[in-house]
Order: structure tokens, then sequence, then C-alpha cells
């Protein structure tokens, strides 16, 4: 079971802290631990409740409706509303729990919902994308389990896996990409994302996945030649060593515009040489992808 604080509560509900310490004091709908510094602590189920309440105030419910629900009833309004149409948001808090559960099942009916809903690109830049934001500085700071983060994701890869698999190779001229992470890297799902962006608008791509050693990153694109890569920096270089690295593309790939994401770059102080660009928005890609 894994530990949560007020600030992750917060994160991943919406709900700021200070209207939960009031929850908490007026209606007595939370019971947090306190560690020994007097520090509030919360489970899995602290969690559920709050993500549930949110799905209902969200709905119009009133707090002090709600703080009287019996915990079966509250699961029953909650449900209602699941049947219905959802917006974003809620779908948003829909895949927090199936994360948070394990639940793979609870998972596959949100997607599918949301999928005939929004339709798969959508789906994944309003509900997926925000999503794995949400989680993305939990797990960074170490509030969200190795095997809550490695659940969700790999059902989340074996998604787009299936949806870039059904897309047609490009046999007319279009534009050329790399794709790859770098030597250490291996969170990939925001590289099969841009997979996707950029081969359904009829470019052609080469893609290396995860760590991939810059000879042979030079090798191939001796070979491929092509007009753009694109990779993502999430946690394998050390600050001080990211712009050594960005230099070092943008000198052996001269000839090639590189694009960039990830923590490591984006909002973060980084020198761009004049054929780099870092994409700090999912529609920038989009936007070069369709020119």
């Amino acid at each position: 079971m894994s530990t949560y604080s007020i600030k992750d509560l917060e994160q991943l509900s919406g709900i700021k802290a200070h209207t939960l310490r009031i929850w908490e004091q007026r209606y007595t709908i939370l019971a947090p631990q306190r560690t020994d510094t007097n520090i509030r602590t919360y489970d899995d189920q602290d969690l559920k409740l709050v993500l549930n309440i949110a799905l209902l105030k969200d709905h119009g419910y009133k707090i002090s409706e709600i703080s009287k629900l019996s915990s079966e009833e509250l699961y029953q309004e909650v449900l209602k509303i699941s049947e219905k149409p959802l917006s974003y948001p809620d779908q948003i808090q829909a895949l927090t729990l199936a994360m948070i559960d394990l639940d793979e099942e609870q998972f596959e009916k949100v997607m599918l919902a949301n999928t005939r809903q929004f339709g798969f690109e959508n789906t994944y830049l309003n509900v997926v994308y925000p999503f794995l934001s949400r989680i993305g500085t939990l797990w960074v700071t170490g509030s969200i389990g190795p095997a809550q983060e490695h659940f969700i994701t790999s059902l989340i890869r074996q998604k787009l896996i299936a949806a870039i698999d059904s897309l047609p190779i490009q046999t007319t001229k279009g534009k050329k990409y790399m794709l790859f992470l770098p030597e250490g890297e291996y969170h990939e799902i925001s590289l099969l994302f841009a997979n996707y962006i950029i081969r359904s608008r009829s470019n052609k791509v080469i893609y290396f996945g995860q760590s991939l050693p810059f000879r042979e990153l030079t090798s191939a694109y001796s070979r491929y030649k092509p007009d753009y890569l694109f990779t993502v920096l999430t946690s394998s270089l050390a600050n001080h060593e990211v712009q050594q690295f960005v230099n070092r593309l943008a000198s052996t790939f001269s000839q090639a515009e590189v694009l960039l994401t990830g923590y490591q770059v984006v909002g973060q102080d980084i020198d761009t040489p004049d054929n780099v660009s870092i994409i700090t928005q999912i529609n920038e890609l989009i936007r070069i992808a369709s020119s």
C-alpha cells in the first residue's frame, strides 16, 4: 500500500490541501495518520475517497451532502455518474483510480469509452497525456510506487503500439524522422506517442526506442539521412550533462532539425543551437508533423 502526503492528494485530485484540511476538521471525512512530527499521511483508500468526492463535486454535489453518505451510498452515486458520458477531467480521475487499484478491467473500460466518445488521438491528447503528467511528478518524488507506475504505463504502451501498427506504412515522399531515446533512458511513452503523431500525418519514421548508444545513432543517421531527429530527455542525464548532450546532437547532426522534449529540457536553462528546438507542448509537434 502506498503512502501519500496531502500535497500528493492535491496534485492527483485537484482539490486544494487547504480544502482537504477543512473537510477533515468540519466533516471528519478524512482521518489521516500522522507522523511523529505531526505530518498528515494518507493511504490508497484515502486517495480513492478523495477522487470519488472530487468527481461528485464536479457534478454538482455539495460537500455537506457527500459527508452524510455511507461508503456504499457514495459508491452508488459515483457509479451513476460513471455510467454517463464523462468529461476529460472525469476520465483522468477514472484512470487514476484504475492505477491505484491495479485494475486492468477498469482501465479497458475507460479507454474504450474514451476512444468511442473522443477518438484515439483526442483521448491521448486530452486524457492520457494530462494523466501521465499528473503522475509524472509523483513518480519523480517517489510518491507513486514502481508497481503502480509500471502497471499503468505498460497498459498505455500496449494501446499505443496497437494504434501505431494499424497505420499504413508511408511510401510517399513525406518528411523523414528518426526517433530514439539516449543510452540509459527507458521512459518510452512520450516517444511512442510522438511516433503515432508523426506517422499519422503521412511522414516516414525510423523508430529505435529505448537506450540507443550514440555511435549507433550516428551510423543510422549516415544511412537514413533524416530531416528530423526526435528524442525525449526524462531522467538519464544529470543536469550538468544535458547542455553538452544537446550541443553534441546539434553538431553531429547539423543537416537535420533536432527536436527535444522531456523534464530535462522543458523549462530548463538550455541554450539551443540553430538546428535544435525544444517541444514544450504536444501541439507544437503536431504542427511540425503536419507541415
